[in-house]
């Protein structure tokens, strides 16, 4: 599993003295496979304007053709140029997407049971991200965490990649592999370091 997934979730109101463009551009650097942009407060134009300046950072030569999604916004996807849009339980439909947004534009789901990956799949999409799997202050509201055994139900069950999210540490990546994973998502594993550089090669490392 050494080429598992890397999902950075954008959150620029956990930063600190930092811009959100800088630490996406750092993140494309140190190697993450896909930038989430989700910033729900922005408007449509700040919002496109974020996301287009990101895919100008994937276009870069030594990027390895990262992919850009934004959260939920559908429209400002399209609009933007982004890879694809990342859907939340009340997003549109990804089989409704599907429809007018045809591959390679790519649908992601955010899902929180077996159910719930398997009306994804069918409905078109191209990757779930499942959780929360570990307990995590961000996600109380969806209840008490899915642990490993349920994410290894889904991953049993489901064809296209899952990535775990939800309380992942580097310590918790092999786990989740193991799991049947695909990969991971997060955002203060991102975020919450000194280095992004160094904690990508940390991640990495966990897949050997």
């Amino acid at each position: 599993m050494k080429n598992y997934l890397l999902c950075y979730i954008t959150d620029r109101r956990q930063l600190r003295s930092v811009s959100l463009a800088a630490v996406i551009r750092e993140t494309l650097q140190a190697g993450v496979d896909m930038v989430q942009v989700r910033e729900k407060d922005l408007t449509s134009r700040e919002l496109i304007a974020l996301v287009e300046e990101a895919l100008s950072a994937t276009r870069r030569p030594g990027r390895g053709g990262a992919a850009v999604v934004v959260n939920d916004r559908v429209d400002v996807a399209l609009a933007a140029g982004a890879d694809g849009v990342h859907l939340g339980v009340h997003s549109m439909p990804a089989q409704v997407v599907r429809r007018f947004a045809p591959r390679p534009f790519v649908i992601g789901v955010s899902c929180h049971s077996l159910a719930e990956a398997m009306a994804a799949e069918s409905g078109g999409a191209d990757y779930l991200v499942l959780g929360p799997v570990f307990e995590t202050p961000s996600k109380l509201q969806y209840g008490p965490p899915l642990g490993l055994e349920k994410l290894r139900n889904v991953t049993s069950r489901i064809s296209i990649p899952v990535l775990a999210l939800g309380g992942i540490t580097v310590e918790r990546i092999r786990p989740c592999l193991e799991a049947g994973a695909s990969g991971i998502a997060g955002i203060r594993i991102f975020q919450d370091c000194k280095s992004i550089q160094q904690r990508v090669r940390e991640l990495r490392a966990q897949g050997g």
